[in-house]
């Protein structure tokens, strides 16, 4: 586990210089030099082959933590897509996402769990076109009940990292998403990390322009609501890794029902 902590931190170089968030701001999406539109085909591989290793492990050890609390999620959200859960005036043939999302939490409820329709918001400023974004968040406990964890639940986590045109490296990372995410934002977070920056390297490969709305700041806030929360005292590896940001975000949350709290076994 301290691998990958140690991974991750040395890959994206984040080790309190200011000068990576300088070289991040003027290469993240705006403007190639053209200067290494063509890598070293042995640097371009050990890239692509470190991003899979990272993620692969992100992804074993989110599946590892509270697998029986993401099985039984799972199985509700599943019940919710069988049922007529759409609502609008105009249905579509295969029902929309919002009311999909208010149909899980309904469900949920129901079903005793503490779960509740969140939306964060951020306002339009230079650098970000604004913009909100929904998700569901549930939380639990832990056996001894004297913290509460947030599980972030979002329905369509798979697609927020499709894009036309891109390597086929890229293409292989997303496949490995899995279709919904039901787990801790610190994982969520670890994960857009990956993403976004494959993402970038990708377009820079296709020399196609990396809009704003790709990058890994503008990403965090679509979950920002939720990056306050504690996290389970279990995972040290995972809580080293660097927090949601919530800058220029706010979220508003529409709790559908008080039941206790989910125990995390």
């Amino acid at each position: 586990m301290d691998g990958l902590e140690e991974k991750v931190s040395e890959f994206f170089g984040e080790d309190g210089n200011d000068s990576n968030k300088t070289l991040e701001d003027q290469h993240d999406g705006y403007g190639f030099d053209g200067n290494d539109s063509h890598d070293d085909p042995v640097e371009r591989n050990l890239y692509w082959e470190t991003q899979e290793v990272l993620l692969q492990e992100i992804l074993e050890n989110y599946s590892l933590t509270a697998s029986r609390l993401r099985q039984e999620l799972s199985r509700i959200i599943e019940l919710a897509k069988e049922s007529d859960y759409c609502k609008c005036s105009k249905p579509s043939s295969d029902g929309c996402i919002h009311c999909l999302r208010r149909g899980v939490v309904t469900l949920l409820c129901e079903k005793g769990f503490r779960a509740t329709l969140c939306t964060s918001r951020w306002r339009h400023t230079k650098k970000f076109p604004g913009g909100s974004h929904e998700y569901i968040e549930v939380i639990a406990s832990t056996a001894s009940r004297k913290k509460q964890i947030a599980f972030l639940i979002e329905l369509e986590f798979r697609d927020q990292f499709k894009i036309a045109k891109v390597c086929d490296e890229y293409h292989k990372l997303t496949s490995q998403l899995p279709e919904y995410f039901i787990g801790k934002p610190d994982y969520l977070n670890a994960i857009v990390r990956v993403l976004c920056d494959a993402a970038k390297k990708s377009m820079k490969e296709k020399k196609i322009h990396m809009g704003p709305w790709r990058k890994r700041s503008f990403m965090q806030m679509k979950w920002s609501g939720s990056s306050e929360r504690s996290s389970s005292p279990d995972d040290e590896f995972i809580n080293k890794l660097p927090t949601l940001s919530f800058r220029q975000a706010s979220e508003s949350c529409l709790h559908v029902n008080a039941s206790p709290a989910v125990v995390v076994t």
